[in-house]
């Protein structure tokens, strides 16, 4: 295959002129890891000596994401629907697949690798990528490097593949079809790489299966044909990894990929290392009023304010006290946050005694800068309602203050779901033909009804034990069943609104239609009260 001219900055894999060193790493069972991390077991012990398999859910059911190794030598594979593994290993336990946190989690690790190389790059779903050029003298040289990585990753139950190459896509192909969990490209990695599948050029699927209907299996076998070929046969293919042709030229060199690298975030921060541990609760409060000043400094110079702050307290004896708020609004008044955090002390044991204390803000958003008009009169009375609402949710807990909102329904026990006090509500509400009542009943209540004909106007109805006279009647509003959520053979309804005798109004509907072959006689039911 005829290669093309390159910029002096891009790669070769021609000795001699190797400049990056790209450190692929490969979590191969990043799932299951992380599932035993949660079960507090290592491999082959405790709950992993039984068969287990995490699920996704999708259109056709329950499929297998990722096994264990009792389950693989079981039979069970993955990508098999969880009712077909179960037919082949009765005692097989699923449990939910967790793919964002998956992803959380290689993030997480993305920064922990930037002790090898200032460069370190998530590599979905389950990979990382480390630019460590320049670096691995630092570690004593390269295979030095690569078994002090296996090691470190070892140590934290990860079962890992890793390998050094020029290039992020040989490092890549090393790392997943290597004849070695831990691989490192030499002089010699062209001919490495002529070897490997045609799967470690990180194509997709359907393009894979067309190479390999052109006997087309490995690397090497690419090579042999022109470019000129493979840029007719796939020029309609628009992503990258659809391109056999650009995938061989960054497995080469030849074609730049720059690696994205993860940043830590700088959250705003105060803390307080003392001299000598307190003991009592005022001293720490005094403490505590010291960080929350410090950190609306910070906050007032980011013109940010906090959403969600979390107070850590440093024991002597190595424990570690946590306390978390989240804010209705964004704050940054010392003031407020002092007051909120006063609550969640009650209960800290100092032990013997408490010499960190660390105010820091997870959760940021934009405040810009206000100020008050100092020529105003009068003094601001009263409490705001950000600050009413953050009282009431630390004395009654998360989630006990909420406000409800429409939701597109037509059926009216579902017109409305709750939300955080102060989130913006979309405009959902669905159009209606008749007004709602007040008051809607928890449950809708069966009457029972005499009217003149199967379809006519109610006459009178029985409700609790008592004979309402009907005086007027407006109606009937028909609301179909939602044929999404509901079986087949749900039926209509049509509401009445209906004044009794006395001046009292009602909403009652009729569920079913005479004849209508979903069930036997229509039945009657009160379900809100007017005013």
């Amino acid at each position: 295959m005829t290669g093309h001219a390159s910029s002096p900055g891009e790669n070769r894999l021609q000795p001699g002129r190797i400049r990056r060193r790209i450190m692929a790493i490969w979590l191969a069972s990043l799932a299951v890891d992380r599932w035993r991390h949660s079960e507090h077991c290592r491999r082959g012990e405790g709950e992993d000596t039984a068969p287990v398999a995490l699920v996704s859910e999708n259109a056709h059911g329950l499929r297998i994401e990722a096994v264990n190794d009792a389950a693989l030598a079981a039979g069970v594979r993955v990508g098999a629907r969880l009712a077909d593994a179960r037919g082949i290993c009765p005692q097989l336990r699923n449990v939910p697949a967790d793919p964002t946190g998956d992803h959380a989690f290689l993030e997480r690790m993305a920064l922990w690798g930037q002790r090898w190389g200032p460069v370190c790059a998530v590599d979905p779903p389950d990979g990382l990528l480390v630019d460590i050029t320049g670096a691995a003298h630092l570690a004593g040289g390269e295979d030095a490097l690569l078994q002090e990585a296996q090691g470190l990753l070892a140590r934290q139950g990860l079962a890992a593949r890793l390998a050094i190459a020029p290039t992020a896509g040989a490092a890549w192909a090393l790392a997943h079809y290597g004849s070695s969990p831990v691989t490192r490209g030499g002089e010699a990695i062209a001919a490495e790489l002529e070897r490997l599948p045609v799967a470690a050029l990180r194509l997709d699927g359907e393009v894979l299966l067309v190479l390999r209907r052109l006997g087309l299996k490995r690397i090497g076998d690419l090579r042999k044909i022109g470019r000129d070929a493979l840029q007719r046969r796939f020029r309609n293919r628009q992503a990258i990894s659809a391109s056999p042709l650009l995938r061989l030229d960054q497995l080469l060199g030849h074609a730049s990929e720059p690696l994205l690298p993860v940043v830590a975030v700088e959250w705003p921060m105060a803390e307080r290392r003392l001299v000598e541990p307190i003991l009592h609760r005022a001293l720490l409060d005094r403490v505590v009023v010291d960080c929350a000043g410090d950190i609306a400094r910070e906050l007032e110079a980011r013109r940010q304010g906090a959403r969600r702050l979390e107070l850590a307290l440093w024991r002597v004896d190595g424990d570690v006290i946590l306390r978390s708020l989240e804010m209705a609004a964004a704050t940054r008044d010392p003031g407020h946050i002092v007051r909120l955090f006063a609550s969640r002390l009650d209960d800290v044991d100092a032990g013997f005694g408490i010499e960190l204390v660390r105010l820091q803000a997870v959760w940021v958003q934009d405040l810009p800068l206000d100020q008050d008009d100092f020529e105003a009169d009068t003094v601001r009375q009263g409490t705001s309602l950000p600050v009413c609402i953050d009282r009431l949710t630390v004395r009654l807990g998360k989630g006990a203050v909420s406000r409800p909102i429409p939701y597109a329904s037509h059926m009216p026990e579902r017109g409305q779901h709750w939300i955080a006090p102060l989130v913006a509500a979309p405009d959902l509400t669905p159009e209606r033909v008749m007004a709602r009542p007040l008051k809607l009943l928890d449950r809708a209540e069966p009457i029972a009804v005499t009217y003149a004909t199967p379809d006519g106007f109610p006459k009178q109805f029985r409700w609790r034990g008592n004979l309402h006279e009907v005086a007027r009647v407006e109606g009937p509003e028909r609301v179909a069943p939602e044929w999404w959520r509901e079986a087949a053979g749900a039926r209509l309804r049509d509401y009445y609104r209906i004044e009794d005798n006395a001046g009292r109004r009602y909403w009652i509907y009729r569920h079913g239609i005479v004849g209508d072959g979903r069930g036997g006689a229509p039945q009657w039911f009160l379900q809100g009260l007017f005013a």
